[in-house]
């Protein structure tokens, strides 16, 4: 499967060196708390009414999610529907688009693999484009609004989501 992705162009933004690793961290700590099965990790990720919006993805696997809002419900969601997984999430070409201090926006390329634990035969590898508006919250950067395209999948969507229709 493929998706018609419009590549970002915008110009490059001056970060000072501090807060683009610790804007870009946000991210990471999103991938590695679920890779680590740290719910504590995973929430320090999001502020409190943060959105996290995984519809397309979920379109292209023959589901239909609601956007997930709040820390609580965001991290109690997703690690749940990870316990039965080994993920591994990538994280590449981080670029901060925009930034004014206590505001930014984050897009990156994001490379995640589900393996059933009880079956590791069983894989679903998506490859998304991942655009994250963050802001400071008690003095660290956490996502706000994390809206994710995927870009191709390969594997079986039922990995992830039980209830997919074969294809």
């Amino acid at each position: 499967m493929t998706a018609s992705i419009v590549p970002d162009t915008r110009p490059h933004v001056d970060v000072p060196f501090r807060d683009h690793q610790a804007i870009v961290d946000a991210l990471y700590r999103f991938g590695a708390g679920q890779d680590l099965r740290d719910h504590a990790l995973f929430a320090s990720a999001f502020s409190p009414e943060a959105i996290v919006d995984f519809s397309q993805p979920a379109r292209r696997l023959g589901v239909t999610v609601p956007i997930f809002q709040g820390r609580e419900l965001i991290t109690d969601t997703i690690m749940s529907s990870t316990a039965p997984l080994h993920t591994t999430h990538t994280v590449t070409n981080p670029r901060v688009i925009s930034y004014d201090g206590e505001r930014a926006t984050l897009f990156a390329l994001v490379e995640a693999q589900h393996v059933l634990r009880s079956e590791p035969s069983r894989r679903l590898l998506l490859k998304n484009i991942y655009t994250v508006k963050e802001s400071v919250w008690r003095g660290v950067w956490t996502i706000d609004e994390m809206r994710i395209e995927n870009v191709w999948m390969t594997g079986e969507a039922a990995v992830l989501f039980p209830q997919a229709p074969l294809r």
